[in-house]
């Protein structure tokens, strides 16, 4: 039996998919705050016009430009798919589990999806640099090495707790010729008023997105672009999933249960939402499943309008929220910390199409099985991917329990290999 499920550049997908036309009802849309305040007109301002088009595009399928597509094959599309019969084995499970192999890409992430096609928008609109937040650091690395390769400058807005313990991953995003700040930071309001408060403050995504808007709108040579929980940069990333059906089909096989670990939601979406076509126009039976840190479980918030920033630049979207000025734990799986999900996938959420788990902070329990995983299949998974990879396990524990034949596909979104320290300071090894 094959583990590996390969495509040839002539298999990549030519289109990505928008959901949004298929929803099981309306997107509610974005909206500036009753009282004021023109947010709507400021993200026209401050963001690449043609992803804000996207955006709200009514187009079930959307062309990928040719040089898209031909940045998309330098940076290693297609990806493979590879089935887990080492884990299968030990495990002692019924279960079949595969995961997408995302860590293949130059920046060791899935990020590059729509890191690229950002940076080539922003090149073909004649900009000279992009701004931007980061969390785990994989999105701010992703951007640094699509603004180069367009020609155009970059500057990250980098979660300060992250910032402290990943000093190599600074150092790659600074070979890209990237700008790098702990964020909050003293270059914007934002960060300033925050550093008044708590001048150890340790940041949050939100706080680095305000803060990524704030300096864009100083210079109109730039924009701001956002790694997650935007329509537009689901969209890109549905090249994951898109090409996960076609080596399902390769395979021979077909999930009973997706799962990927969700923050924002751009890998959960890239992967996921090619199968919910499935399951909205060709009525296929399938479990879908986050993984999620108890530090931020925004799956299990509140379903309502809210800021996806802290300092209220960007306007008020309708999703499951914990509230954007909440306070929470720093983890290494940093790129889970936050504090909203996507749109869309709160509407899934909402309609009961998408279940939860979230997982203790101190992420022993996640690494531990993550461990198991590297041990058997060989690849160090990101600490977000290893929310995916623990998630799996556990329901393939459960079909044994059950005897169970379910097929379980998870997405690895990155890799781990400058996140060493975070795995051996909760392991202790």
């Amino acid at each position: 039996m094959p583990t590996e499920f390969v495509l040839t550049p002539e298999e990549m997908p030519r289109q990505w998919y928008n959901i949004v036309p298929d929803l099981p009802e309306p997107l509610p849309p974005p909206q500036d705050p009753e009282g004021g305040g023109k947010r709507l007109e400021f993200l026209g301002k401050v963001m690449i016009k043609e992803c804000l088009r996207q955006d709200a595009t009514p187009d079930r399928w959307v062309d990928i430009p040719e040089g898209i597509l031909e940045l998309y094959q330098q940076a290693g599309r297609p990806r493979q798919l590879f089935r887990a019969k080492r884990l299968e084995e030990y495990l002692k499970t019924p279960a079949r589990l595969y995961y997408k192999a995302e860590f293949y890409s130059p920046t060791g992430s899935h990020k590059v999806n729509t890191a690229l096609a950002q940076a080539y928008y922003a090149g073909k609109q004649g900009l000279e640099r992009l701004t931007t937040e980061t969390g785990a650091g994989q999105w701010g690395t992703a951007l640094s090495y699509a603004a180069c390769l367009a020609d155009l400058e970059c500057t990250v807005y980098w979660v300060r707790a992250v910032h402290k313990w990943k000093p190599q991953r600074k150092a790659f995003m600074n070979m890209y010729g990237a700008k790098v700040f702990a964020s909050p930071s003293h270059n914007t309001e934002a960060g300033r008023n925050l550093l008044k408060e708590d001048p150890n403050h340790p940041g949050s995504l939100g706080i680095a997105i305000s803060e990524g808007l704030e300096d864009a709108s100083h210079d109109p040579k730039s924009a701001y672009a956002l790694g997650s929980c935007l329509n537009h940069v689901l969209m890109h990333q549905t090249i994951i999933g898109l090409e996960a059906k076609k080596q399902f089909e390769k395979a021979g096989d077909y999930p009973d249960v997706v799962i990927s670990c969700l923050g924002g939601g751009s890998n959960f979406g890239g992967f996921a939402i090619p199968f919910y076509h499935d399951v909205l126009k060709r009525n296929k039976k399938i479990k879908f499943l986050a993984a999620q840190s108890e530090s931020a479980p925004n799956l299990q918030g509140e379903y309502r309008y809210d800021y996806a920033d802290h300092a209220e630049l960007a306007p008020q979207m309708k999703m499951y929220t914990l509230g954007h000025h909440i306070k929470m734990v720093p983890i290494k799986g940093d790129g889970l910390r936050y504090h909203a999900a996507s749109p869309i996938l709160s509407l899934l959420r909402h309609r009961g199409m998408l279940d939860t788990v979230a997982y203790p902070p101190d992420e022993k329990y996640v690494f531990e099985k993550t461990k198991l995983f590297v041990q058997k299949e060989g690849f160090l998974p990101a600490p977000e991917s290893a929310y995916s990879v623990c998630a799996a396990i556990d329901e393939a524990l459960a079909c044994k329990e059950k005897n169970e034949q379910k097929v379980i596909a998870f997405n690895i979104s990155g890799h781990g290999l400058l996140d060493l320290d975070g795995y051996q300071e909760v392991l202790k090894f």
